[in-house]
């Protein structure tokens, strides 16, 4: 017997379009989504951006550690992880063996989805400067957890979220 988890997780930069994609999976697997930052903005009762802003970015990443082992323990559906949830060397062993996906795109596609000006807490001073230092440190780790890696490049959401059953082989309802 297979022990219970998600049917696909889906990881990647700020912008990915994890949200996105993981909706349109979840309805075309007949399951149910789950997104790790609404369960922190949920139980913290502020934004993201706030969190960091008075509490500090190490008691976001506690409460995202916390966000991340319930729903990967919980949560037999498609789930998204924040951008930097694979930092934590817990997380990356809690999504050993599980289909994820790594929604990946480069530093022009992320300007034109997300413009870099968005509320993102870690991309706030020179964002091209600082998605590009972000992705050379976290692209190892996404590979590293990853079954298969998807590039979001000059794609739709639709286009992607096909890609991902392809690649995690799933089957649509």
């Amino acid at each position: 017997m297979s022990t219970p988890g998600p049917v696909a997780v889906l990881v990647g930069p700020p912008g990915a379009g994890k949200s996105t994609v993981g909706h349109l999976l979840a309805e075309r697997l007949g399951t149910t989504y789950r997104d790790t930052d609404s369960d922190i903005v949920a139980t913290a009762g502020k934004t993201i951006s706030d969190i960091f802003l008075d509490d500090g970015e190490p008691h976001f990443r506690e409460l995202e550690q916390a966000a991340v082992r319930a729903a990967v323990t919980g949560h037999d559906g498609v789930l998204s992880l924040g951008g930097g949830a694979i930092l934590s060397a817990e997380t990356r062993e809690l999504l050993a063996g599980l289909p994820v996906a790594f929604l990946d795109m480069g530093v022009a596609e992320a300007v034109k989805r997300v413009g870099l000006d968005a509320p993102r807490p870690l991309l706030t001073v020179n964002p091209r400067k600082q998605w590009r230092e972000l992705m050379e440190k976290r692209r190892p780790l996404y590979t590293e957890v990853a079954r298969a890696v998807v590039s979001t490049e000059e794609r739709s959401p639709e286009e992607v979220a096909q890609a991902v059953l392809d690649a995690l082989e799933l089957k649509q309802v």
